[in-house]
C-alpha cells in the first residue's frame, strides 16, 4: 500500500515538473531555425573560400615553373555526378578540386540552405603532364679568356604564410597594477620532406619557408636550391611540406645519427654535419675596428621584437657597416638557419666572403659551423663563446668576436682578420684600490 502511495506521489510530481516547462514558442523555433540555416550556409561559404584560395595557390605554383602550358593541354578531372548542392562536400572528399561554377550560390530571401557540407580537408589533384628531365647543373665556359657566369637556376616555389610575432597577455607589476604586455608568439612548425617527417622546430614564425630551406641546407641534406621543387606552409596544421625534385639520397641513414646542441630549446644537428667541417674554406677578409663599431651601432638602433616582447634571439648579416638582413626568433639557431637560406636564394655572385654575421646568442659549435658554411669568415656576439665553439673557429680560421657592447669586445680566434684601432675606443679605466 505504502509503495503503491509512493509511486503515485512521484508520477504527480514529474508531471507537475514538466508541466512548468512550456513547450517553445513560435519565435523560438523560428530562432533555431535561422542559426541552422546560418552555420549551414557559413561551411559553404568556407568551402568556397578554401576552393578559391587553393586554385590561387595551384594557379601561382604552375605559373612560377613554367607550367602553365601544360596543364592547359591536360585533361580537366571529372568532378563526381551529384546535384549542386552535394557537389562541395562530395568533391572535398575525393579530394578533387571544386570549379567556381560548381560552387553553391548565395540563397535568395525566404530560402535557407539546410545541408551542412563535409568539413574534410580540400586537397588539389594537380594536371598530368609528362616526366620531366632533371634539371642540368649550372656549367661555366671559357671563352677569350673569360669565364662566362653558370645560367640562371630553379628556384623553388616558395608560400608566404607569416604569423603574428607577439601577443597580448594580462600581468600584474610588483605594486599589484594590472596591465597588459607582449609576449613572443612560439608555434611549432613539423617538417616534412617527400611526405616523410623529419622534425619540429620552435619558432615565431616571420619566414617559416626560410627556416625550412635555411635547415635543410645547413644539415647538408640538400647540396643546391634546384633540388626542392616547393615548400608549403600551413600554419592551421603547424606543418611545412617540402617537395624534392628527385628526393633525397639515402635520407634514412643520413638522419639517424643526432647530436644535441645547446642550441635554445635543445637544438640538434645531424652526426654527419660534424664529420664536414674539414672541408670548409673560408675565403680571405678582415674588418675593422671602425666597421665593428658601426654594426654594433646599427644593432642598437634597430627596432626589433626584443625590445617589445623580449625572450627572442635576433641575427643580422652585414656587408661592412651595411645591414643586409635581421632576422628574430626563439632560437638563433632557427635565425640563422633563415639567414642562410635567404643568401642562398640570392645570385651566385653575392657570397658569404665579404660578409660579417652578428648574433645576440652565444657562439657554440653549431653557430661556427654554419657561420662557415655561408662562407662567412667573421661573427660577432654580444654574448661568449664555448670551448668547442672556439676550436673549431680556430680549426676554421674564423674571426670570433664576443663580449661586444658599445666599444668593448673580445676577439677569440684569428685576430689577423681585426685591424685594431685603439684609439676609437677611448681612455683605458683604471681600477681604484
Amino acid at each position: 500500500m505504502n509503495r503503491s502511495l509512493i509511486c503515485t506521489v512521484l508520477v504527480a510530481a514529474g508531471g507537475l515538473a514538466f508541466a512548468k516547462m512550456p513547450p517553445p514558442d513560435d519565435a523560438t523555433k523560428a530562432k533555431t531555425a535561422e542559426t541552422t540555416a546560418k552555420a549551414a550556409w557559413q561551411a559553404k561559404v568556407d568551402g568556397y573560400q578554401l576552393c578559391k584560395a587553393q586554385d590561387k595557390v595551384a594557379a601561382q605554383y604552375l605559373k612560377t615553373s613554367g607550367r602553365t602550358a601544360a596543364a592547359k593541354d591536360a585533361k580537366p578531372v571529372a568532378a563526381p555526378a551529384a546535384a549542386p548542392a552535394a557537389q562541395p562536400p562530395a568533391a572535398a572528399a575525393s579530394g578533387t578540386p571544386v570549379a567556381a561554377a560548381q560552387l553553391p550560390r548565395a540563397p535568395t530571401p525566404g530560402h535557407s540552405p539546410t545541408t551542412r557540407p563535409s568539413r574534410s580537408r580540400l586537397k588539389l589533384r594537380r594536371p598530368t603532364r609528362p616526366p620531366e628531365r632533371p634539371p642540368a647543373r649550372p656549367v661555366t665556359t671559357r671563352r677569350r679568356g673569360r669565364w662566362l657566369p653558370p645560367r640562371s637556376r630553379a628556384l623553388p616555389f616558395l608560400t608566404e604564410a607569416r604569423a603574428p610575432l607577439t601577443r597580448e597577455i594580462a600581468t600584474v607589476n610588483e605594486h599589484g597594477e594590472r596591465g597588459t604586455t607582449s609576449i613572443p608568439a612560439e608555434r611549432p612548425l613539423t617538417q616534412y620532406v617527400d611526405r616523410r617527417e623529419l622534425v619540429t622546430l620552435m619558432t615565431l614564425g616571420a619566414r617559416p619557408e626560410w627556416l625550412v630551406l635555411g635547415y635543410l641546407r645547413n644539415q647538408r641534406l640538400v647540396r643546391s636550391v634546384d633540388e626542392v621543387e616547393s615548400i608549403t606552409v600551413d600554419w592551421e596544421v603547424g606543418a611545412a611540406a617540402v617537395k624534392t625534385r628527385s628526393g633525397i639520397k639515402k635520407m634514412k641513414e643520413r638522419t639517424a645519427r643526432r647530436v644535441v646542441t645547446t642550441g635554445c630549446g635543445q637544438g640538434s644537428v645531424f652526426g654527419g654535419l660534424m664529420d664536414e667541417i674539414e672541408s670548409v674554406r673560408l675565403p680571405e677578409a678582415s674588418i675593422t675596428q671602425t666597421q665593428l663599431y658601426g654594426i654594433l651601432n646599427a644593432i642598437r638602433l634597430q627596432e626589433s621584437t626584443y625590445k617589445s616582447a623580449g625572450s627572442v634571439h635576433g641575427c643580422a648579416l652585414f656587408k661592412g657597416e651595411e645591414m643586409l638582413l635581421f632576422i628574430e626568433d626563439v632560437g638563433r639557431h632557427n635565425a640563422i638557419d633563415t639567414i642562410a637560406c635567404w643568401l642562398w636564394l640570392q645570385e651566385p655572385a653575392v657570397q658569404g666572403g665579404d660578409k660579417v654575421f652578428y648574433t645576440t646568442g652565444r657562439l657554440t659549435s653549431e653557430m661556427v659551423i654554419k657561420s662557415a658554411q655561408m662562407g662567412v669568415p667573421i661573427v660577432v656576439s654580444r654574448s661568449g663563446i664555448t670551448q668547442m665553439g672556439h676550436e673549431i673557429a680556430q680549426r676554421l680560421d674564423l674571426c670570433a668576436i664576443g663580449r661586444a657592447t658599445n666599444k668593448h669586445f673580445l676577439c677569440y680566434s684569428a685576430p689577423h682578420r681585426l685591424r685594431l684601432q685603439p684609439e676609437l675606443a677611448g681612455p683605458k679605466l683604471r681600477a681604484i684600490g
